[in-house]
């Protein structure tokens, strides 16, 4: 495995170990349909929340959330539409959230920004 997609694994694990800490269940990791992908899909109460996870060793160029990019917002949001329909669940409500991790496994600094964007205002 490359050293980035190895760093983006080990990000991911420590994202869900922090979701987890914070009393998320975390229903489904890389869930892909086609060419469409979730991170995670974690559940807080009867909300669902999809969570891109970013991770980077640094931000010199830039900060992880900048590459959330408003096209990546509406790739997320349609893989949430998809999952939605393919898990046939109901939820009260569903949220979009980043967890950005700077450094290497082990020593992350992490940061959940929740509610990053709105579906709607994607239109």
């Amino acid at each position: 495995m490359s050293q980035h997609n190895e760093l983006g694994k080990d990000g991911e694990d420590a994202a869900v170990a922090y979701l987890k800490s914070k009393g998320y269940y975390i229903c489904d990791r890389n869930w892909r349909q086609g060419r469409l992908e979730l991170d995670i899909v974690a559940m807080l109460a009867d909300t669902m929340v999809v969570v891109e996870v970013k991770t980077r060793t640094n931000t010199e160029c830039a900060s992880p959330e900048e590459a959330v990019t408003r096209a990546k917002m509406r790739h997320i949001v349609q893989a949430a539409d998809a999952y939605l329909c393919a898990t046939k669940m109901k939820w009260r409500s569903v949220r979009f959230d980043i967890v950005t991790l700077v450094g290497c496994e082990g020593q992350f600094r992490i940061e959940h920004i929740e509610d990053a964007f709105e579906p709607m205002l994607l239109l």
